[in-house]
């Protein structure tokens, strides 16, 4: 199995751009390319997904166990020619001070060669005792390339190159100069999914271009080649048995109908959660509140994270869906929602000194602030009122919920009398000790969840929905 790892010496020195382009350029050689983000991100994996064509799967530490990854990474490589794992921030950054959950510890964990993209703006004799210690910070990471970027042109370049050579046994595999192709604004990077960006296409177009121009892809491939094999042995447990999306856990049982808000507005879902809502027994029904007028028949309702503030306007005028979810969730739609999901349930939204009405179904008015309300890495544990199967366990046994969060709002105030699913340990949540706002079947939470075998959460979610509709079934006669 052909696979690279990506990363840096420090953030923002270029790799994702590089990364995006590195796919792109591998996909027109006829190459199928299987991208993996480390950490929690939404953003990057959309744009890597666009450049292959391929879901973009996440390997965090954080929330998944060594295993888990190993099994996630080679389950969804089986048929790809070439796997690349994107890093986050810099090679050897990370929580714990023994770099157990960085980036270097999941390339030595996957037997991955590195490529490191360097941005080498104004360096020349200083690139070497910066590889070098690299290098020998850690044996264990096999660190086969070097990208730079970032270069002032031609002369710049050929300095490089011979320093890197004289002092070094690392092999440059690319080097990139100054070229407006590389830029895409911070705020697509990070707020705007690129499959929103109307110039995506063209953009990762023009990066592959500049990457076949710039680097060496036959040496990208030889190091890639590189790769350890990763056998059976190496993973503690098994492959999950694939099931097919959309196929209920029961061949009598009908799936149940979950509509899941996509669109420009909400767009942050992790491919293999909602790979784990169909395997649980969910057929997903997407629709778009900012342009659809009617909510489709549905047994449930999700809504993931997203930027609703920069759509307040449109989601405000589409006061037929608004009223619509707010009358099924009064009704008791079991709902389920997440941060922007949250956002749009919520009174009212007020961004820059403009207010916005919402659904209405959390009894709270949202205002986004400059700075970061939430950020990171969050640990909840569950309360006596949440309402999911499952929760009397956890809570019996203090059951921590890994999970993150990244949100700019916040509830202007909170209704003391509210019930909340969750106590939040680490994190901010929605008051700094609690998350999981409930209101009848609705949980709603600034938590991003994600799906795995610590916290089985929509296969959770799917039970509950059941439970509700038989309970409503019963009722009813």
């Amino acid at each position: 199995m052909s696979r690279i790892f990506i990363s840096a010496a420090h953030k923002s020195s270029g790799k994702t751009t590089v990364s995006i382009g590195l796919c792109a350029a591998l996909k027109q050689r006829g190459l199928v390319v299987q991208t993996f983000k480390k950490g929690p991100d939404y953003i990057d994996p959309y744009w890597l997904a666009q450049a292959t064509g391929r879901n973009c799967y996440n390997l965090d530490f954080y929330t998944m166990e060594r295993d888990e990854i190993l099994s996630l990474m080679l389950n969804k490589s089986r048929d790809a020619d070439i796997t690349m794992i994107e890093g986050n921030k810099g090679l050897y950054d990370g929580l714990d001070i023994d770099g157990s959950n960085s980036n270097a510890a999941l390339a030595t964990l996957t037997q991955t060669p590195v490529i490191l993209v360097l941005n080498a703006r104004g360096m020349t004799r200083g690139i070497a005792p910066l590889i070098l210690g690299y290098q020998a910070f850690d044996k264990n990471v096999a660190i086969k390339g070097i990208i730079l970027n970032q270069l002032g042109g031609s002369r710049h370049e050929s300095k490089l190159r011979k320093v890197i050579e004289h002092y070094t046994d690392v092999e440059v595999v690319g080097a990139i100069h100054n070229d407006s192709r590389f830029d895409i604004e911070e705020r697509h990077l990070g707020l705007v999914p690129g499959n929103e960006d109307p110039f995506c296409t063209r953009k990762i177009s023009l990066l592959a271009d500049a990457v076949n121009e710039q680097v060496d892809l036959d040496a990208v491939l030889a190091i890639a080649r590189l790769a350890n094999e990763i056998s059976a042995a190496d993973t503690i447990r098994e492959i999950q048995t694939e099931i097919k999306p959309g196929s209920s856990s029961s061949d009598s049982e009908p799936a149940i109908k979950l509509g899941l808000v996509r669109s420009s507005a909400f767009g942050f879902y992790y491919p293999d959660d909602l790979e784990a809502l169909q395997d649980a027994g969910a057929e997903l029904i997407s629709f778009d509140p900012c342009k659809d007028s009617t909510l489709p028949e549905i047994d449930a309702l999700f809504i993931g994270g997203g930027f609703p503030e920069t759509h307040m306007h449109v989601l405000q005028a589409n006061a037929t869906m608004r009223t619509a979810i707010k009358s099924a969730i009064e009704n008791g739609l079991p709902t389920y929602a997440e941060c922007g999901g949250l956002m749009y349930l919520a009174r009212s939204i007020e961004w820059n000194g403009d207010e916005c009405a919402m659904v209405g179904s959390i009894d709270a008015d949202i205002i986004m602030e400059s700075r970061p309300q939430g950020r990171g890495y969050v640990q909840l544990q569950e309360t006596e009122n949440s309402p999911w199967p499952g929760a009397a366990d956890a809570v019996k046994n203090s059951q921590i919920i890994n999970a993150h969060e990244f949100h700019y709002s916040r509830f202007k105030t909170v209704d003391k009398n509210v019930k909340f699913a969750f106590d939040v340990k680490r994190g901010q949540g929605i008051n700094g000790k609690s998350d999981g706002y409930l209101y009848k079947n609705l949980l709603a939470t600034y938590t991003h969840q994600r799906n795995t075998r610590n916290n089985p959460w929509a296969k959770r979610f799917i039970n509950y929905v059941k439970a509700c509709k038989t309970k409503q079934q019963t009722q009813n006669g």
